[in-house]
């Protein structure tokens, strides 16, 4: 009888230890992981594909409407290829006008950059080359933030509840005041 108490005794024993060594294990590998966590979101504007000076991925949530003409024909930004092109700034839920912007420092720039959109001071281009509109003679891309006419809208970081209006065309000031209206009536998706 004493043998097998030994045997229960010695056997419980190591049972003790070997939980004790998994529950050691188990917390070790919980607080490498919760290093490697912190990390990642601290480093999230380092990482391969960020865009360049991006502040930590989720860091921020901001919304803008933004309105597009050309010839003052909407372009919007709800088909597929324009659709979360990019997790720091893009278009969602089939939405064409509003853009969510997820890092600060994420650059309007970019934006056209991940949706394959060539914008310059002079050039809308569409992806594939296939269309382009560039000031000349007769027509010319302008550019308007919160009502402001601004030379270029690539190194802007949009702000929460601003509208941004992109027009090709031979607008006079009364047309243009008719598309800033337009696009102050459009609502702003979150």
């Amino acid at each position: 009888m004493e043998k097998r108490e030994t045997f229960a005794a010695k056997r419980s024993k190591a049972k003790r230890k070997n939980l004790l060594i998994a529950g050691g294990a188990m917390a070790a590998v919980g607080a490498i992981v919760a290093y490697a966590a912190i990390s990642f979101v601290g480093q999230a504007g380092n990482l391969p594909g960020a865009p360049p000076g991006a502040g930590p991925l989720g860091g921020e949530h901001e919304h803008a409407s933004i309105l597009t003409l050309i010839h003052g024909d909407r372009f919007g930004y709800a088909a597929q290829p324009y659709q979360v092109q990019d997790n720091w700034i893009h278009f969602e839920n089939q939405d064409g006008a509003t853009i969510h912007r997820h890092a600060a420092n994420v650059t309007l720039g970019y934006l056209f950059e991940s949706i394959d959109v060539g914008v310059s001071e002079e050039c809308y281009v569409f992806p594939d080359n296939s269309r382009e509109f560039c000031t000349d003679d007769e027509f010319s891309l302008k550019f308007y933030i919160n009502g402001e006419k601004v030379p270029s809208i690539n190194d802007y970081v949009m702000e929460d509840g601003d509208r941004i209006l992109i027009s090709y065309g031979g607008e006079d000031d009364d047309e243009i005041a008719e598309q800033l209206a337009r696009l102050e009536d459009q609502a702003i998706l979150s």
